[in-house]
């Protein structure tokens, strides 16, 4: 018998000054049995870094060939693909031909080795857009992950500054685009 998914339901206050966004997200996400705290929660940063109207969550690690989160259009075409974690280039370069944008969030412990092997290879996709966030931020907040997930996020000048029972934890948002990988 295969483990049930824990749900989580995130209430999430996002100003992004730079984008000039203000927002009240508000989502029921599953994480998966085989899916670790610090993925569910660079996914609900993915979320608010990458906010717009139609942003949604998708299956995930469910159906290998859909992203974290996307927009699809009205044609049901995916507009926005967005990745978590670090994936293989080839998954990002076949999003890049299907979808109007890509963005990937790029996390976890082998960042640097992965900067190292995959971004030469995603140079000059001018769709493509790669986010990182210092680990330790992650971890933090995954270390006080509860069912119920309250942030106030505000990002201004290339820094998140995330609020959670009365602490405000921040770190610097890394972004390469396009020419700039």
């Amino acid at each position: 018998m295969a483990l049930p998914s824990t749900i989580y339901k995130a209430s999430i206050q996002l100003s992004d000054i730079d984008r000039g966004v203000y927002e009240t997200l508000q989502a029921t996400v599953a994480k998966h049995p085989s899916e670790t705290d610090e993925r569910l929660v660079a996914r609900l940063l993915a979320w608010a870094i990458f906010y717009e109207s139609e942003l949604a969550f998708t299956k995930g690690l469910c159906v290998a060939d859909e992203p974290d989160i996307w927009v699809k259009g009205p044609d049901g075409r995916v507009r926005f693909w967005v990745e978590v974690g670090l994936p293989e280039s080839d998954r990002i370069i076949k999003a890049s031909r299907h979808a109007v944008r890509v963005a990937l969030l790029a996390c976890g412990r082998a960042l640097a080795n992965w900067d190292q092997q995959h971004l030469p290879r995603l140079a000059g996709i001018p769709n493509l857009t790669v986010v990182s966030l210092d680990q330790a931020f992650i971890n933090t907040l995954a270390a006080r992950l509860e069912r119920s997930i309250t942030w106030s996020v505000t990002i201004t000048e290339g820094t998140v500054y995330l609020e959670v029972d009365g602490v405000t934890h921040e770190t610097g948002i890394r972004i390469k685009t396009g020419a700039l990988l």
